[in-house]
């Protein structure tokens, strides 16, 4: 399906049809991901989210001394993030 980049305002958008929305399941905030040649848009997860069912499981099973790592680094993290 095509689409038109559109100005609002100072910024740019894209249209997205009711039908893919519904389909992807797609609402509210979103996660922006560049990729060669195109844009990928991912629902936004909550930090941490599941973390207590992690940690629970990791007991379960012994494996508590275990660090749970989050996602690894993007590219943003690794190129320009500064503590």
């Amino acid at each position: 399906m095509k689409a038109q980049i559109i100005q609002i305002g100072n910024s740019h958008g894209v249209r997205i049809p009711k039908a893919l929305l519904e389909e992807s399941k797609l609402a509210g905030e979103v996660q922006l991901e560049v990729h060669s040649g195109g844009m990928l848009i991912r629902r936004s997860r909550k930090p941490r989210a599941n973390w207590d069912e992690r940690f629970t499981s990791l007991i379960e099973h012994g494996e508590d001394d275990q660090v749970v790592d989050a996602d690894p680094p993007n590219a943003f993290e690794k190129k320009e993030w500064q503590w």
